[in-house]
């Protein structure tokens, strides 16, 4: 997998753009999640679909809302639930020691359900891939993230001083959000991955 660099500016053009673009489709996705969340089962696939979205995401055409039904998300379900155990421990400990090595190993594993679902990556390999993929790019990946937070804390605080428009303004920003983060996270897989592997094909 070749180096490649991410475009700070790119990345939050494109997260927006790919964002507003699926807005609806998310929206819908996370509703019939909920609506069948409590469905034994199913409700593991529907989980692990929407948690992998950017997948969908990434190859930049509009989502449909019932992809979260695919059967094929249910025969992953060992393997998540141990590449999930392992990552969050990683993480875990890494907080433990003061914080930032928990920061850059969340970072360094961003990847590796993507990896494990879109590449059939088994857990380990996920991890030593995703990994490997974001390495020179964890700080871009971070100041990224908290730019957009950052716009979203400024755009709410903005919106505190207008009164019920405000609150209004608020609840439609905030549900954008959560889109905007999603394709935040395709284009990193797009960019460090996808795009990496087309380089060296190349």
């Amino acid at each position: 997998m070749s180096t490649v660099k991410i475009n700070f500016v790119d990345a939050l053009k494109t997260s927006i753009a790919w964002g507003l673009k699926n807005l609806p489709s998310i929206i819908g996705a996370v509703i019939l999640w909920a609506l069948t969340c409590w469905i034994p089962y199913l409700n593991i696939g529907t989980t692990i679909a929407l948690i992998t979205i950017p997948i969908e995401i990434s190859k930049g055409k509009v989502i449909s809302p019932t992809f979260i039904f695919d059967s094929k998300y249910r025969r992953y379900m060992g393997e998540f639930f141990l590449l999930n155990g392992l990552r969050f421990q990683g993480i875990a400990l890494g907080f433990a020691m003061f914080i930032i090595p928990g920061i850059v190993i969340n970072l360094a594993w961003s990847l590796s359900n993507y990896l494990l679902i879109d590449k059939e990556k088994n857990p380990m390999d996920a991890l030593a891939e995703s990994n490997k993929a974001t390495n020179g790019n964890k700080a871009a990946m971070f100041l990224s993230n908290l730019a957009i937070m950052i716009i979203i804390i400024i755009f709410v605080w903005i919106f505190g001083y207008l009164g019920v428009v405000g609150n209004i303004l608020t609840f439609l920003l905030l549900i954008a959000v959560s889109p905007i983060l999603f394709s935040l996270k395709a284009y990193f897989y797009k960019t460090l991955v996808l795009d990496a592997e087309v380089a060296v094909q190349e």
